[in-house]
């Protein structure tokens, strides 16, 4: 099993929910605001004056089959969604209860 944790802006929480779902993902703690900003180009999400959007964030544990799949889902998205973005990261899980 792996862990894949998932930070978006908020406005992909539909397409990450509906990925999510077409891989039959069904697991997952959300975070539905998160501050943060893209260590490339990314611009600051802080819920502010100044910097008004929000991310988000999904941590799932899915099956090592499924893992490359999601990866490359969410690669897709983050190239048509330039402008918002979107990032993966994927450890592994030694034990579950």
């Amino acid at each position: 099993m792996k862990a894949v944790f998932i930070t978006y802006n908020l406005a992909l929480s539909e397409k990450i929910e509906y990925m999510l779902n077409a891989l039959e993902i069904r697991g997952y703690s959300q975070w539905p605001t998160m501050f943060g900003r893209g260590s490339e180009k990314g611009e600051p999400r802080m819920g502010s004056h100044t910097w008004p959007e929000f991310n988000a964030g999904i941590i799932t544990i899915v099956e090592e089959e499924k893992v490359d799949i999601l990866l490359q889902k969410i690669k897709n998205l983050d190239h048509v969604n330039l402008d918002v973005g979107v990032r993966a990261f994927v450890w592994d899980i030694e034990k579950m209860y």
